[in-house]
Parts: structure tokens; sequence; C-alpha cells
């Protein structure tokens, strides 16, 4: 057995109490499990030969220099990214888990038990903004964990910056980038030239509910890469939109003015059975009457990659729009 596993009741006992407190609001949360070390230590400098201090989103930590086993919560694109495979996986029963990564690792249940967290024994828990104090005390007295600020949420390029550091491989990330960013370039000037100004809109039928939602320049999936990165023209609904997505109902459909369609289902696959309904939602007059539907400009593709903003996942949103877009 592993080390720690004779303490495995205690931190049963403590994860559970944490993850009630969490999932139904009530208050008397447990503290962060307290590090002399964070006293004493400036941020930045090493404590001791193999651990340094780090800050995060909510004040600073202490952290393995070269963690060898890495969960990083939701974040698993970005250790895979940099080559290094987590020791579970994000997991959601609504949404499944992120197919694109190919990932053959234990499941993370975020909505039940910690245990799955508690076998795989990290040494460092990375999360993103998806884990509120609470959470981030529970995930802490599993092992040291790292919450990014919120600051930084929005911008796939530094999430891998502050990965790779926090994995001690900050160089690899700087290589990693170089060639993305080369990457975009060409993607850009390629898509300038296919479809120069025409509007392009993403949109996720919402299987369960038979509803659209259109994704705005600010949903942290789309807007930062295709408007900011690639340049893409947004229809003005979109580029007007101040929240991160909208949910529109089939008399707005025609408002929406786009000359390409990007389209993907909330769950499963095009072909998946419990998507057969929301699908004849195409059918109405109302999605017929959109520019890009009369042109044949509707483009069907899967969601995994597409309702991620995270570094591979954009670089498949890139490879996807050259294909679909670029003659």
């Amino acid at each position: 057995m592993r080390e720690k596993r004779s303490k495995r009741a205690v931190w049963n006992l403590l994860a559970v109490l944490a993850l009630t407190a969490s999932l139904t609001g009530c208050g008397g949360q447990g503290e962060s499990v307290e590090k002399a070390a964070v006293q004493s230590t400036p941020a930045g400098e090493k404590s001791t030969e193999d651990k340094r201090i780090v800050k995060d989103a909510f004040g600073e930590v202490e952290i393995p220099a070269k963690p060898k086993r890495v969960a990083a919560i939701y974040m698993e694109d970005y250790v895979s990214a940099l080559g290094v495979t987590p020791v579970v996986q994000w997991y959601h029963p609504n949404w499944g888990i992120q197919e694109y990564l190919k990932l053959n690792v234990p499941k993370f249940d975020m909505t039940g038990s910690i245990e799955a967290l508690l076998d795989a024994s990290p040494d460092l828990i990375i999360v993103d903004g998806g884990a509120d104090k609470a959470r981030y005390d529970m995930y802490s007295k599993v092992a040291p964990t790292y919450r990014l600020p919120d600051e930084m949420l929005n911008d796939a390029s530094a999430i891998l910056k502050t990965t790779a550091d926090l994995l001690g491989m900050p160089d690899k990330a700087e290589s990693i980038l170089k060639e993305y960013r080369k990457k975009v370039d060409d993607a850009k000037t390629a898509l300038e030239k296919a479809v120069g100004t025409e509007k392009v809109a993403v949109i996720r039928l919402n299987v369960g509910e038979k509803t659209f939602t259109l994704f705005g320049i600010n949903n942290r999936f789309i807007g930062s890469i295709l408007y900011r990165d690639l340049g893409l023209t947004p229809p003005p609904m979109v580029k007007e939109m101040k929240e991160f997505q909208q949910i529109i109902s089939e008399e707005m459909i025609p408002q929406i003015d786009a000359d390409h369609i990007i389209l993907l289902p909330s769950n499963g696959t095009w072909a998946s059975e419990e998507n057969k309904d929301a699908v004849q939602l195409l059918k109405s007059p109302f999605w017929k009457s959109v520019p890009a539907v009369k042109k044949g400009h509707v483009y069907q593709v899967e969601r995994t990659h597409w309702q991620t903003g995270a570094f591979l996942a954009n670089g498949m949103k890139i490879d996807d729009l050259l294909k679909l877009l670029v003659k």
C-alpha cells in the first residue's frame, strides 16, 4: 500500500465533511491545513531542496519542486500538452469526460465521492476557476493544491505557462507556445483569404431543453481563439453580447445573421440516440431562414474540444476551421 494509506479513515472523514459543506452551501467550512513554511518563506523561494512556495488565487501554498503524481481537475488538457499524464480525469454525469484527450486513467466524479482522488495519491492538485474556496480547502486536505488566479482563466497560453512552471518544466511551455503561435498565424492568413469578413457564429444545440445557445465574443471556449486570435468576424448579435453565452428561442434565430455556423450538440455525438428529437429543430422555418443555412454553410462538429478553451482543444478547433472553411 502507498504511504499514508493508514490515514485513509481520517482523510475520508475530512473530505466527506468538506464536500458536504461545499455542495449544500452550509457554513462551518474547515480551515485549510496550516503550513509553517508559508509563514516563513517568501513566495517563489524554495523552503527545502524538494519543495517551494508559490502564490495562487487564495494565497501561498507549498508544493513539490518536481511533482510526480499530478491531478489537474478539468485541466488535464494542459498537463497532457506538456507530456504529463494526470493520475485522474475530471468526470461529470451530465457531460461525461473530455473524450478528445483519450486518457486511460481513473475518473474523478465531480459530483460524488472524493475516493478516486484519494486512491490516486496525488502529490499536487491543480484546479481552475471551477473550484471555490470550500472545494479548494477540501482538495488541500488530500495534497498541496494550486488554484489559478481569476485574471488568467481566459488565457490558455498563460495557463500553459503556469502549469509548466508548477510541473518544473517552464522551458517546455515556451517551445510549445512558439509552435502554436505559428499555427495560429498561418491559420489566420488562410482563413482571411477563404472567408474574409464573412460572419461566423458558434451555436450549441441544447439536447435536453431543445433550445440553442449562442456563444459570445467573451466566451472562454470560443471568443479568444476564433475572434481574437484568428480574427474571424462575429455577427452583430454575437459582437454586442456582454454575457459569455445566451440561450435563444426559435423566433430569435433569424436575428443571428451569420454567413457560417459552427454547430455542436450539448451531449453525446451527432449520431447519439438521445439527440434525434433535438435535431428536428434544424428543420424549422426559423432555422432555415438564416443566411448560413440557406448557403449550406452549417458545419456540425463534435462537442468535447469545442466546449473547452484549453490549449490542445484550441489547436483542434483550428484544425476543424481549416478543414471546414478553407477550400
